[in-house]
């Protein structure tokens, strides 16, 4: 039987990263998107080839049709038919207030958050044939706005939720499911990157439930069960994952 070949969006680091490697557990092979950070995203390529899957790391912007295309086109034909994709690849940009936040920020976060999903479901829609299945990255900050730090980033991943329900509705005769994960805050160097190292460790004090912030292998375990056979009857669902935020 044909092993499945996943296309992962910002795959180098974080949730990206550990999707990779579960996925290569359980028997993807995979074609890793990545942006900048291509030492990482090769430390990631070697993990997934040392469990015995093939990975393909390719350089791309998905705000970009022409990259979407080339990401697409690399891995059907050094990997094979594409069935899966993850929609994971996002930015923030700075912490604060909207009326604080310049325009180039806003189109950036648009750019990467919405249209680099649109752009990527699109193509997998085109492309898989034969069904498949999308799982999209949204986030516990598409239902809770972010005030104060980023409701630009929250609205697009509010949009990511309504992309996916949308879209599981137009595909589903075509064998193609559409599902989210929408993580709480998690581990990951995002909260360095936005300006704001500690703010795992005020959200596990005062803002999650459980206490504690959420490990990138749980995300992923989430994404994984959706891209497998067991959730063969689910689709337009969004998977929370935010220890009960």
């Amino acid at each position: 039987m044909p092993r499945p070949v996943t296309i992962v969006t910002g795959g180098s680091r974080g949730i990206g990263a550990a999707v990779c490697r579960r996925l290569a557990a359980e028997g993807h092979d995979l074609l890793l998107g990545f942006l900048s950070d291509a030492d990482s995203a090769e430390q990631v390529v070697a993990a997934v080839r040392k469990g015995g899957a093939h990975c393909v790391a390719v350089r791309a912007d998905t705000s970009v049709e022409a990259d979407v295309t080339r990401l697409f086109d690399t891995a059907a034909a050094e990997l094979g038919p594409v069935t899966g994709l993850v929609n994971n690849a996002a930015v923030t940009g700075p912490l604060g207030r909207l009326a604080d936040t310049g325009t180039d920020v806003l189109r950036r976060v648009l750019d990467v958050n919405l249209l680099g999903y649109l752009l990527c479901a699109r193509r997998a829609a085109q492309v898989m044939t034969s069904g498949g299945a999308i799982v999209n990255i949204s986030s516990a900050a598409a239902t809770l706005g972010s005030p104060g730090e980023y409701v630009h980033y929250a609205a697009t991943k509010a949009a990511t939720d309504a992309l996916t329900v949308g879209l599981a509705k137009e595909l589903a005769a075509e064998g193609i499911r559409v599902n989210a994960v929408a993580p709480g805050i998690t581990l990951t160097g995002m909260h360095a990157a936005a300006g704001d190292p500690d703010r795992v460790d005020r959200a596990a004090a005062t803002r999650i439930p459980m206490r504690r912030a959420g490990e990138p292998d749980e995300i992923a375990a989430a994404v994984a069960w959706l891209l497998s056979p067991d959730s063969s009857y689910t689709t337009g669902a969004v998977l929370r994952v935010a220890g009960g935020m």
